[in-house]
């Protein structure tokens, strides 16, 4: 059968029914098969919890992916996360995110691949293009102007349409128009005032007229607030199940001639599309996700994690030969490998600096130094939780086992009870060590936690205040701190649901942890000045990189630079080894010899480090704007229109000027530029010429390895138009190219440059006639050579 027969013997009930979600991860309609989908976007996590759940792969996250600035490798990575998406039975991963890096405090900027709209685009289209070879499909998001986590789910974007056309619209529309993308998710926040799941402009003629989109748009997870307006704008599948504005509202909406019949049948028509591409029209297979550990997605997150880490500095310390060395800091001895939030999932294993080193057969001493949570440490081990069906304690409903003290709760649930309402009684032991304890908790709800039968931390209701934790649905930690003494102590946890904001769930985490002052932070200098070399690893979690939560600073939190200054006091020879979803403030960098950006690389995070630091070729570039200072970043102003908002709108005031435009045109120097990364060698550019006929450009220039080891760089060409009628940034990335050459090999190449490589949007792509500058070089601080071309006028097609 064709779509258009099968919608002909669909009732306009059976057409209203595949337009929602049957479940929180499905879709299902009558005598058709299930449509399953699964979070990424640096995994497949399936239809478990956000936390825990079966096991999957953990990759690295967007911005390491960003800063491979390797196409080729986003699309393997896209095609391996596809075979994890089947192991899970989905046929639908929630990714690629592809928002653009604005602020460098974003709490999702992690998530993300670049500040910049054409290596984002080409990361997506290769990633995209991954999926879908494996008959997976992708969902590209979050369409559009989700670019802070405050109030994100009710905060009104306002962006003009040049900073969006030539900027924030750039990756989605090579996805749809390069990639040929089969889903795209809309955003929770208003465009200009307009929710995006409700944007007619944005969802059907920028979409389908002007790019001839013909896949399907769904809302992101309670994202769509509205029966006529979503499914007239051309929002075709809710999310997620049950439905809360469709099904028999939609329908009665047809009869009121709110909606018109065509209209639905053009939305069941795209999810059939769908359904079809991805094999779930006919799939009735009972579901069933594994735990599929394979060795060549162990080796390829490996490789993407070490080709993802950048060198910030070296001054020849790099790479080590030491072979007794002191792991130093918050992140030697735990695995950073993911950010927080949706992207999160259970890894199949997690693998530490420290623990990578020690593979490596070194002799290694270990020192944490000072802490760098935001809340205290989860406290896991044997739990009971007792799930009441009401908020009172009072029906009993089931008892199920948890091996941590967080929880995320949302259908089905245990007993079958209300993710709104229910209460729930968690009991177990914990052993600790003697001394001064804090014991923490946070919750989208409100919770007591009791240590042998004292109130320790509450933040019941009454006490509950709305915060920045679980989607900002949660409440911020609420601590208490107490003396234990050495042994087991019971603990118990009573939580009682509240109404949610947005997001219908209910969560809590309880964690218990020591506080750390001076004696730690002299012990881990002594420890570093008897050693041969200290290794630093300092930098974030996924506590603080998260989604439903925007940083306050780029500062190290904790008492962390304090401990990178005691330590390059003590030993000279150290290496600092950053992992952050993003920029952070460097006070010590001058007395620092080497400095790795690692990120989070995924579950073989400190192997993938470990060989870096032992030779293998940092080949990594930024794909962000390191600054100097959080003052310097565009978003950063004492106006709160332009950042994190005012009264529900936050102004993109600086318009195109983001990232290293913006620093070019403030006459800023940043901390580490755009596209800046040192290697393992050295290399230059020689007989560089650059030529122009027909609307279009060429690059054509000699890439020499001039150094004694094999080794990458990544060839960058950047356009001006310093004639220009309107306001443009001194220069704008618009073509690249990663090679790895030999030992004094070189290699001649040609980059093309496509007339909108040279076009502004005014009504339009436009190119104006004049002289245009095209630079060439590696990073937006280091180009080695510039040539003044000429172009004629045009208006390029939309």
């Amino acid at each position: 059968m064709t779509i258009e027969t099968m919608l002909d013997a669909m009732s306009l009930e059976d057409q209203v029914h595949i337009l929602s979600g049957a479940s929180f991860w499905s879709v299902e309609g009558a005598g058709l098969g299930t449509l399953r989908v699964t979070d990424g976007p640096n995994g497949a996590r399936g239809g478990g919890s956000l936390v825990g759940g079966v096991k999957s792969a953990a990759f690295p996250v967007g911005i390491a992916i960003g800063a491979t600035w390797n196409p080729e490798l986003a699309q393997k990575i896209g095609q391996a996360i596809a075979q994890e998406v089947k192991s899970k039975g989905a046929h639908v991963s929630l990714a690629p995110t592809v928002n653009i890096q604005r602020s460098v405090t974003n709490g999702r900027n992690f998530e993300c691949y670049s500040e910049d709209p054409i290596l984002t685009a080409a990361l997506a289209v290769g990633y995209v293009k991954g999926l879908q070879g494996e008959g997976i499909s992708a969902t590209i998001k979050h369409f559009a102007g989700n670019e802070s986590e405050i109030e994100r789910t009710t905060m009104s974007s306002d962006i003009d349409e040049r900073s969006l056309r030539e900027v924030y619209l750039i990756p989605f529309e090579a996805a749809v128009k390069e990639a040929g993308t089969w889903g795209i998710m809309s955003s929770y926040n208003r465009l200009n005032g307009t929710y995006t799941a409700e944007s007619e402009w944005l969802l059907t003629k920028v979409l389908r007229e002007d790019w001839g989109y013909d896949g399907i748009v769904m809302s992101d997870w309670f994202g769509s607030r509205t029966t006529a307006p979503t499914v007239n704008a051309g929002l075709d599948l809710e999310m997620p199940g049950p439905t809360r504005d469709r099904g028999a509202k939609l329908v009665q909406a047809v009869k009121d001639g709110l909606v018109s019949r065509e209209t639905v049948r053009e939305r069941a028509a795209n999810m059939l599309r769908l359904m079809a591409r991805v094999g779930s029209l006919t799939d009735h297979r009972a579901h069933v996700e594994v735990a599929d550990d394979r060795p060549e997605h162990r080796a390829l997150i490996r490789r993407a994690g070490a080709e993802g880490a950048v060198l910030l500095k070296n001054d020849g310390l790099l790479p080590l030969s030491e072979q007794r060395i002191a792991v130093i800091g918050p992140n030697g001895a735990v695995a950073q490998i993911m950010g927080g939030g949706s992207a999160q999932l259970n890894p199949h294993y997690a693998v530490s600096p420290l623990e990578g080193l020690r593979a490596r057969g070194l002799d290694v001493t270990h020192a944490a130094g000072c802490t760098n949570h935001r809340f205290e440490p989860l406290l896991q081990g044997v739990f009971t939780a007792e799930m009441y069906s009401d908020r009172s304690f009072g029906n009993l409903a089931a008892t199920v086992p948890m091996d941590s003290l967080m929880a995320f709760w949302f259908p089905p649930m245990p007993g079958g009870v209300d993710p709104v309402n229910f209460s729930a009684r968690i009991r177990g032991t914990v052993t600790t060590e003697a001394g001064l304890h804090r014991l923490g908790v946070y919750a989208a709800g409100f919770a007591k936690v009791f240590l042998d039968g004292n109130l320790i931390a509450d933040a019941s209701e009454g006490k509950w205040t709305k915060g920045r934790t679980f989607f900002e649905e949660g409440c911020d930690e609420v601590v208490g701190e107490v003396n234990l003494t050495a042994g087991a102590h019971e603990i118990l946890v009573e939580f009682v649901s509240k109404p949610s904001d947005n997001l219908a769930f209910a969560a809590m985490s309880v964690g218990l942890g020591r506080p750390m002052g001076d004696a730690e932070i002299a012990e881990a200098a002594r420890i570093a000045a008897d050693a041969e070399c200290a290794v630093v690893f300092v930098g974030r979690s996924g506590e603080w990189d998260t989604e439903g939560s925007d940083l306050q600073t780029i500062r190290l939190p904790g008492r962390q630079d304090e401990l990178v200054a005691a330590v390059l006091k003590a030993n000279a020879n150290t290496v600092i080894v950053l992992q952050t979803g993003g920029p952070v403030e460097m006070p010590w960098l001058p007395q620092a010899r080497a400095v790795l950006q690692a990120w989070y690389p995924g579950q073989e995070a400190g192997n993938a480090i470990a060989d870096v630091l032992y030779g293998a070729e940092p080949s990594g570039r930024l794909a962000q704007t390191f600054p100097k200072l959080w003052s310097h970043n565009p978003t950063h102003s004492q106006d709160q229109e332009i950042y994190p908002g005012l009264n529900g709108h936050v102004r993109y005031e600086e318009g195109v000027f983001i990232g290293y435009r913006h620093y070019d045109k403030q006459g800023i120097d940043p901390l580490f530029p755009f596209g800046h990364g040192l290697s393992y060698t050295s290399f230059d550019l020689s007989d560089t010429v650059v030529a122009a006929g027909n609307g279009r450009a060429s690059v054509t220039t000699t890439v020499t390895n001039t150094g004694a080891r094999r080794g990458a760089t990544v060839v960058q060409v950047y356009v001006g138009d310093p004639q220009a009628s309107v306001p443009r940034p001194a220069k704008e990335l618009k073509s690249f190219a990663k090679l790895w050459l030999d030992p004094g090999e070189s290699r001649r190449i040609t980059l093309d440059l496509a007339p909108r490589a040279f076009a502004f949007w005014q009504d339009g792509w436009v190119v104006e006639a004049g002289e245009f500058t095209v630079q060439t070089g590696f990073s937006a601080a280091d180009l080695r050579h510039t040539a003044t071309i000429t172009m004629g006028a045009s208006r390029l097609p939309v």
